[in-house]
């Protein structure tokens, strides 16, 4: 006596395990949904917080504006992970730090970017890990 339906189960299972297994890579957002290569920005401002987070760390800069006004900006990074394999040390970044990052602005025109470098105030400059092929792997040219 053979079972039936033992292989359909067993193929139902392995499909229901996968699409479990990706749920988080479903909802995670491409670089092109969000952020606009053709709209690069070069910014100088004080570091406000930087929050070691995944999947993408973010760091907040006080930036002054030619009229005075302060904006706060918020730069998306790669994860955690691949900043501390780039190089990242929590000490490296200090709230109050003056920082000049370059990134790609986001769509909407809010003062969010996703960071391509981060120059420290030694000079010493550290990749944000801005996913390949974005801007074709290209630096921004801040206008």
């Amino acid at each position: 006596m053979t079972k039936t339906g033992t292989g359909a189960g067993l193929a139902a299972g392995i499909v229901m395990v996968a699409l479990w297994a990706s749920a988080p890579t479903l909802a995670h957002h491409s670089f092109a949904a969000e952020f606009d290569e053709n709209k690069p920005v070069k910014v100088t401002g004080k570091l406000t917080s930087m929050r070691w987070s995944n999947p993408h760390g973010w760091i907040y800069v006080d930036v002054a504006g030619s009229d005075g006004k302060v904006v706060n900006w918020a730069f998306e990074t790669s994860s955690v992970n691949a900043l501390y394999r780039a190089g990242w040390r929590r000490e490296d970044l200090p709230v109050g730090a003056m920082l000049v990052i370059d990134g790609w602005q986001a769509r909407n025109g809010t003062p969010t970017a996703n960071a391509f470098s981060i120059i420290l105030p030694d000079g010493k400059r550290l990749f944000a890990g801005s996913p390949a092929g974005a801007a074709g792997g290209a630096a921004p040219a801040a206008k």
